[in-house]
């Protein structure tokens, strides 16, 4: 077995002396290789007799093993190194003018939440935030989604790995959590609206994986559906700078308000191009209802005391009809193109 240390003595040592990686793979294939020194040795061992080729076999294999792991450890230190050396030579230009054609542009997503926010502050809505990733309480329970119910599916629902507690979680599919985690959090009376992205497994022209949404919230004790449709009356036409645009409203349901409707904006649909506010046809802009007193039960709200009312709609959907942007999935495509034609100025 004096073959054997040999060799190990000497690869070894080969090793520790290798200074770049290049080196350290000629002696990896010279030594472990197909035809390196201990594959070589390691033939020899059916000539031997069967006590003696066991005891050979584990004295190959020992020295396999050193040899492997110390390869394995430069090859640690001399990569460090490497890249040590490449960023300390790499230097970037940062005196290089910028290009004419490089100009920035917000986002139709972005200038529209920033439009909503803006007309809604006016109003007095505060602006309430939340977790992307949710439970099922939050999502579902606390908005009287009932058991079984088909949004609950793994075909609509990104279902995420259970807490450790055993809590179900999930990306959430409306910003509707806001509205719960702030009538557990904050006592009545509640003026606020929140924003931010959902997600749903869908997909196509009017449908992404990943969208945004906005919802408004109003709980006192004299809130009623009056005050909802002249909110929503007042937004519509403030947003699409439409001052006569016709409005409606559609009994619908929700899980979670009762009773609920959508409302419906005036259009013109002649030619197959969309006009907004003018002719008899009609286009469907956003849900809401008075807040279902269930939700509130669950929220530790009194329902005999407080009520109010609740709305929501896709933000990429009120930018599509008003900035007349016909794809949905363009949106998030990273088009520079499309972002320099839809965009805006910071400026603006």
């Amino acid at each position: 077995m004096q073959e054997a240390q040999k060799i190990q003595t000497e690869a070894l040592a080969q090793i520790e002396a290798a200074n770049d990686l290049s080196a350290l793979e000629n002696i990896r294939v010279a030594v472990l290789g197909k035809k390196g020194a201990i594959t070589e040795g390691m033939k020899t061992l059916g000539s031997l007799a069967p006590d003696q080729r066991k005891e050979a076999g584990a004295t190959w294999n020992a020295v396999k093993d050193a040899v492997a792991s110390a390869i394995e450890s430069r090859e640690v230190v001399l990569k460090r190194a490497a890249l040590a050396e490449k960023l300390k030579t790499e230097t970037i230009d940062i005196s290089l003018p910028v290009k004419p054609e490089t100009k920035g542009a917000v986002h139709p997503i972005s200038q529209a939440m920033e439009e909503l926010l803006a007309i809604f502050s006016d109003m007095g809505f505060a602006l309430a935030e939340g977790p992307d990733i949710e439970d099922d309480f939050h999502n579902f329970t606390a908005l009287n989604f009932p058991p079984g119910h088909p949004a609950r599916e793994m075909h609509d629902t990104f279902y995420l790995p259970d807490a450790a507690d055993a809590t179900k979680r999930l990306l959430r599919t409306h910003t509707s959590t806001v509205q719960i985690r702030a009538m557990q959090e904050q006592k009545p009376p509640l003026k606020l609206i929140c924003m931010g992205r959902t997600y749903r497994s869908d997909y196509d022209m009017t449908h992404t994986p990943m969208f945004h949404q906005m919802e408004g919230l109003v709980i006192d004790t004299e809130t009623n559906m009056g005050h909802l449709k002249g909110c929503l009356m007042d937004f519509v036409r403030s947003y699409f700078n439409i001052p006569d645009l016709k409005v409606r409203f559609r009994p619908s349901f929700f899980p979670f308000t009762e009773p609920s409707a959508e409302m419906d904006i005036g259009c013109s649909r002649k030619g197959g191009e969309l006009k907004l506010g003018q002719g008899d046809d009609w286009l469907e802009i956003l849900g809401c209802g008075m807040v279902h007193p269930n939700v509130l039960k669950n929220c530790g709200i009194d329902p005999e005391k407080y009520q109010g009312f609740a709305f929501g709609m896709g933000v990429e959907r009120v930018a599509m009809l008003k900035y007349g942007i016909p794809d949905l999935r363009t949106f998030f495509e990273s088009d520079l193109r499309w972002l320099k034609h839809y965009g805006f100025s910071v400026f603006n």
